[in-house]
């Protein structure tokens, strides 16, 4: 499992939102390293206390308009003071016009001035929604992630054993590929896991003895799926029997993946095991847990109940 790193420029963000550059063309490669956007208004009124110079500055028509208010001095000041190095850039939305001292001030301090005609309040939803994906923290995991009744499944296990071969029983059975082999996994805000496949292997499934296959060529749209949350790990190891594997399910194993625990079944594999059928069971088995029912639990009370009544009647 390794860590990936990732800069983000001011210019990704103008290609992807399709920016215009009025001023600081020069500070289009300055790296964004905060998903939180910052509204300036009180730094147009003067109050630079605690002023977050790392965040973008997003303008709208309420700032603009209070900063029109302003004698043209004290504008120039206060804009200029909070055009600092650090910001990635300063936006104006809405479509409202930049005034030239604001053109100005940030074409001399280098910081990237940019146009939007998206409403203000959109434009800084979909700017923190695209930076809460592309900031989070990432990984890419060995393994093949699969949709199994509406549950993300991360199977693990060493190569060979059967993870992708499991992937392909899947899909013919219906359900859907999201990832083999690699899969880079991202931590939401809220402590998700979200993971999808590298583009060079998008949609792909390698099986030994037949090569690299096209799963959306050979069985259409529907038996793919770009990115899914991960709900479960299952990892597939050898049968080792001197090994005791848990036959009750009381016991729940976890894993971390980055700073999140996830569930973990381990299954061992040996001839005779239809590991694909396993698989939707264990997908079914979680989502009734979700639900409030655990079969394991009520079994072991059902035992308690039962061992309590022998007991009573051997004292009767």
């Amino acid at each position: 499992m390794a860590l990936d790193e990732r800069k983000l420029t001011t210019r990704h963000l103008v290609e992807r939102f399709k920016l215009n550059v009025l001023a600081g063309e020069r500070g289009l490669e300055r790296p964004i390293t905060v998903s939180e956007i910052y509204r300036p208004g009180l730094a147009i009124a003067g109050y630079f206390a605690y002023h977050p110079v790392r965040r973008i500055q997003v303008i709208g028509k309420t700032e603009m308009s209070f900063a029109q208010d302003l004698s043209p001095e004290v504008r120039r000041y206060r804009f200029s003071k909070f055009m600092h190095e650090d910001t990635p850039c300063v936006i104006v939305a809405h479509g409202v016009n930049a005034p030239d001292d604001l053109v100005r001030e940030a074409e001399a301090h280098g910081v990237p001035l940019l146009e939007s005609n998206i409403t203000t309040t959109k434009l800084i939803s979909e700017l923190t929604n695209f930076l809460e994906m592309e900031l989070a923290p990432r990984t890419t995991m060995h393994g093949v992630l699969v949709e199994v009744y509406g549950i993300g499944i991360l199977l693990t296990g060493t190569s060979g054993i059967g993870k992708s071969e499991t992937a392909l029983e899947l899909i013919k059975r219906g359900h859907r590929l999201v990832a083999d082999d690699a899969v880079e996994i991202l931590q939401t805000s809220q402590g998700e896991l979200i993971g999808e496949a590298p583009a060079i292997i998008e949609n792909l499934l390698e099986i030994r003895g037949l090569g690299i296959l096209n799963v959306m060529a050979l069985f259409g749209a529907g038996a793919i799926r770009l990115r899914k949350k991960i709900s479960l790990v299952v990892r597939l190891e050898y049968w080792d029997s001197r090994k005791n594997y848990d036959r009750l399910g009381l016991d729940e194993a976890r894993i971390r993946v980055l700073d999140t625990d996830l569930p973990l079944v381990v299954i061992p594999v040996r001839p005779g095991r239809n590991l694909a059928v396993i698989v939707e069971v264990a997908a079914m088995h979680h989502r009734l847990k979700l639900m409030g029912y655990n079969a394991a639990q009520q079994f072991a009370d059902r035992l308690d109940r039962a061992l309590v009544r022998q007991v009573d009647e051997a004292y009767d």
